[in-house]
């Protein structure tokens, strides 16, 4: 086997276990308030999340063009980028969830892609489209996952919360959060499986040294897959954060969280965007969280949400840039 087909596999490899990673270390966006509403047990939460991740992964591969054109030009790809690239995101991921944050696995994928690309061929080689389309998803995902959820209360609050009984609210969202909890599931899968399925195809490109424009269709469903183990393994930690320690959950809280952030970014992969379903989901929950009064959120746990956001960019592109560096001093 010659050395560059062997690297390829490496990188494969790599890529599985970072959509791994991106399983269990995520699967809180899409359960973490169905389970702390106790509308659902954490076991069906993580069976139908697994299942539906995979699902919502088949839907599309407008994501995985941006990440495998649009960051980098296929004409500078090479395994070693490639390789410096997952391996900087992988061990981001693994350190914010062995601290319990809810960071952005997508954010560290494309930020540790610019930093090995800098080191590889210098900024001019990164694409300022690709990357603002990134940082948009940044900015707006998350302002509008508060913004969303709090228009939505108010909505069902007017048409229909203000007519019903409090346990008949109780039992009827209780039923309606399974379905939002669905929803969040298939979105999330839709956006975060593609990321990798175009840092695998950005691989493809550097092996064969010629531009594939089409995912192909064995990288779409090993990402998918993979995606669906790591969400059935279950990433506690973030749960735990990100359902019971911002704010306390009701039924009604958790079904407008799911469904006004699965909305925003069921809408940012038909656009090609690839936002953070973390940041999204997070910043559902506290909008949501908003409508009982300020002091009703835990805006300390919140802070430190944030800060993992904020880390993220600068903590990737100097990991890509370094992990970059050391391959090639070692090759």
């Amino acid at each position: 086997m010659d050395t560059a087909l062997l690297s390829l596999i490496v990188i494969v490899a790599l890529a599985l276990i970072f959509d791994f990673i991106n399983g269990f270390h995520d699967t809180a966006n899409a359960i973490a308030t169905s389970v702390a509403t106790k509308v659902l047990t954490p076991a069906q939460a993580i069976a139908m999340a697994a299942v539906l991740n995979v699902v919502g992964a088949l839907a599309g591969t407008a994501v995985a063009k941006t990440i495998s054109k649009d960051i980098i030009p296929q004409d500078f790809a090479t395994l070693h980028l490639v390789g410096a690239t997952l391996v900087s995101a992988i061990v981001w991921n693994l350190f914010t969830w062995w601290k319990g944050l809810p960071s952005s696995s997508s954010h560290a994928l494309v930020f540790s892609m610019v930093g090995a690309g800098v080191a590889a061929g210098g900024w001019g080689i990164i694409i300022p489209k690709g990357v603002k389309k990134t940082l948009m998803g940044l900015v707006y995902s998350p302002a509008l996952g508060f913004i969303v959820p709090i228009i939505l209360f108010f909505l069902i609050s007017w048409l229909v919360l203000r007519w019903m009984k409090p346990r008949v609210v109780t039992r009827t969202f209780r039923t309606l959060q399974i379905f939002s909890a669905a929803f969040m599931a298939f979105s999330h899968g839709g956006n975060d499986a593609q990321k990798t399925m175009g840092i695998i195809t950005f691989a493809l490109a550097a092996y064969t040294g010629t531009k594939i424009e089409t995912v192909p269709l064995w990288v779409i469903l090993s990402a998918a897959a993979a995606m669906g183990a790591g969400t059935a393994v279950g990433g506690w930690r973030i749960i735990k954060t990100m359902g019971f320690k911002v704010v306390d959950l009701k039924p009604v809280d958790g079904f407008i969280a799911e469904t006004g952030a699965a909305l925003i970014i069921d809408g940012a992969s038909r656009l090609g965007i690839p936002v953070s379903t973390t940041h999204t989901i997070s910043t559902a929950i506290m909008g949501v969280g908003t409508t009982k009064g300020f002091k009703k959120v835990k805006w300390q746990v919140a802070g430190r949400i944030v800060q993992a956001w904020i880390y993220t960019i600068p903590v990737c592109i100097a990991l890509g840039w370094l992990v970059h560096k050391a391959i090639l001093a070692f090759i």
